[in-house]
């Protein structure tokens, strides 16, 4: 069993910061990406950021220079640092994972259940 536990969302006035967390624990042998995916109201998921496990970063446009995605591979976790949010940035937050259970077998996403945050004055 594999689980993604998110944390960190919450209620934010515009303008604000807010820093989400996502742990992932139980059989696994390796994680290769791993990124944070929103869902607003009435929209489709969208990638926020990327980030794989070199190190290297992907962002949407609409968060770059207000986002940033970190992670630590000897925790299993991933990082989002969301500064100068606006109302538009209001959705559930899915952390997503692109991991190996063993040596053998081929790669696949997980997901974590969402975490709400919302940007309102």
């Amino acid at each position: 069993q594999v689980q993604l536990v998110e944390s960190g969302g919450g209620l934010v006035q515009p303008g604000g910061s807010l820093r989400l967390s996502c742990a992932a624990s139980g059989s696994i042998f390796s994680i290769d990406a791993m990124g944070w995916y929103r869902q607003g109201p009435g929209k489709q998921r969208e990638l926020v950021a990327t980030i794989t496990s070199g190190g290297s970063t992907n962002y949407a446009d609409s968060v770059k220079g207000r986002f940033t995605i970190s992670r630590d591979n000897a925790k299993n976790t991933v990082y989002l640092q969301m500064n100068s949010l606006k109302p538009e940035d209001t959705a559930v937050y899915y952390c997503n994972a692109d991991l190996r259970r063993h040596s053998s077998w081929p790669p696949r996403d997980y997901w974590g259940q969402g975490t709400q945050v919302t940007v309102s004055s």
